[in-house]
């Protein structure tokens, strides 16, 4: 009689880290005494069970009579109980959501113990894990910190220049999805009357900047909060070559420069990659929360996550545009696989509903009917509302990344990504700028799960 809601499959699994956890007579015993000490590779096999089930499983693996003893059945339900969803061998997909990290200043991240608790706690292989850590020394010249963590644990973690921990470097446009999920927060509090004014995405966004009147193009006033998001809103794309930094009377359009007087195409018909419209989001949380946007942002998404090392971007302008907060921010790479992680949990963190569910969820597909190859040659369908979507990229780049994978690259090698189906996150910061090979870390990364673990 196989455990209620087990895979039979990964009893002799449990049963070596019974024989760890539990004495009992038969530990004297020289088989059982080697088992309670070995690897859980030599566990399977002094079990009866021969490596991992390879599907289509028609038949659970063979395993020894105590497996079947009641004592062995008790034991089990106890060990389960007292193990967190995060450390048992569910199905690819399942929410494993009873492990939350503290915060560092209380230890942090729990991290696997040694190599073979890669495999066992971590379920990834050990081999493609060290190849990933030398891709990673090999892969650019820069300083950097970079994490893979799945199941809740630090399966890798690579420094180099910059400490995981405590480096505040610039994480540049992972930025713009920090920025769609603390937007999210807003418009979901805002839902509830829990703030000075109501805003949901489908709303006008510029009817929550009052420093961009008088518009520089009557054609803002239809630009929807959403589309600030999705690079849609033709504020100000990069191709404008338009700076990324300046004045706050420079991105609300109001210096006469001719590149950005207007917009490059009217909101929702086309998509091009941009920073500007980000800077608006950050204005839009302003007005809507009553605060500035980094408050706002540190006590409603960065604290309740066990947050405790930023730093955010002030812009000045002159006197009628005054000094804001904008949406660029500075993150350990730890810090920044929290965020990552609570998007993995479906927006929850503990016993709290951090990010709205809904906008994880819109998160996992297209935000607007744009199609087409847009911005770096990227596919009009792998943008979302902040975050990206590489499993959508037609070429190469998308090549074995699972489709419900959700990442934020930035310039310079900063990555932020989390793959539901592999309960995996990753994070990497080197504050410098310039091009990397984003998809081949996550893809490498994803790879080193293995494939039986993967979905269909």
């Amino acid at each position: 009689m196989a455990l209620v809601g087990m895979d039979p499959a990964d009893e002799p699994l449990l049963f070596w880290r019974l024989l760890r956890a539990f004495p009992h007579p038969f530990h004297r015993t020289r088989k059982f005494a080697a088992m309670r000490t070995c690897s859980p590779a030599a566990a399977r096999h002094l079990a009866g069970a021969h490596g991992p089930p390879q599907p289509p499983r028609v038949s659970p693996a063979p395993k020894h009579e105590l497996m079947d003893s009641p004592l062995f059945r008790f034991a089990a339900l106890l060990l389960l109980a007292s193990s967190s969803p995060a450390e048992s061998n569910a199905a690819p997909g399942t929410a494993r959501a009873g492990y939350f990290p503290p915060p560092e200043s209380q230890g942090g991240w729990r991290s696997v113990a040694s190599d073979e608790d890669i495999e066992a706690g971590a379920g990834m292989d050990r081999a493609r894990v060290a190849d990933l850590r030398s891709w990673l020394l090999q892969s650019d010249a820069r300083p950097f910190a970079a994490v893979v963590i799945r199941r809740g644990y630090v399966v890798l973690q690579v420094e180099r220049g910059n400490s995981a921990t405590t480096d505040t470097r610039n994480v540049k446009s992972c930025a713009k999805a920090i920025c769609a999920t603390v937007l999210a927060i807003a418009a979901e509090q805002s839902s509830a009357g829990h703030l000075p004014r109501r805003m949901s995405f489908d709303d006008r966004a510029f009817d929550f900047i009052p420093w961009a009147q008088p518009l520089s193009d009557p054609r803002k006033s239809r630009i929807t909060v959403r589309q600030l998001l999705n690079h849609t809103s033709g504020l100000t794309p990069e191709s404008t070559k338009v700076p990324n930094r300046g004045p706050w009377e420079l991105i609300l359009g109001h210096t006469g420069d001719a590149r950005n007087q207007r917009l490059a195409f009217d909101p929702g018909t086309d998509l091009d990659y941009g920073t500007h419209a980000l800077y608006h989001a950050a204005l839009v949380c302003e007005t809507v929360t009553g605060q500035p946007y980094d408050r706002f942002a540190i006590a409603h998404l960065f604290r309740p996550l066990g947050i405790e090392q930023w730093w955010f971007e002030f812009i000045d302008g002159d006197p009628a545009h005054g000094r804001h907060p904008s949406h660029a921010v500075g993150l350990p790479a730890r810090e920044l696989a929290r965020i990552a992680y609570c998007m993995l949990r479906e927006g929850r963190w503990g016993e709290h509903q951090v990010v709205p569910a809904w906008f994880v969820r819109e998160t996992a597909t297209p935000s607007h009917a744009v199609t087409g190859t847009k911005t770096f040659g990227r596919e009009a369908t792998s943008f979302s509302s902040g975050w990206e979507l590489p499993g959508r990229l037609g070429d190469e780049r998308g090549r074995g990344i699972p489709r419900d994978a959700r990442f934020k690259p930035g310039s310079g090698g900063q990555l932020m990504a989390f793959v539901p189906s592999l309960d995996l996150v990753m994070a990497r910061q080197t504050g410098g700028s310039g091009q990397w090979e984003y998809e081949e870390f996550l893809r490498r990364a994803c790879a080193a799960v293995p494939r039986a673990r993967h979905e269909p």
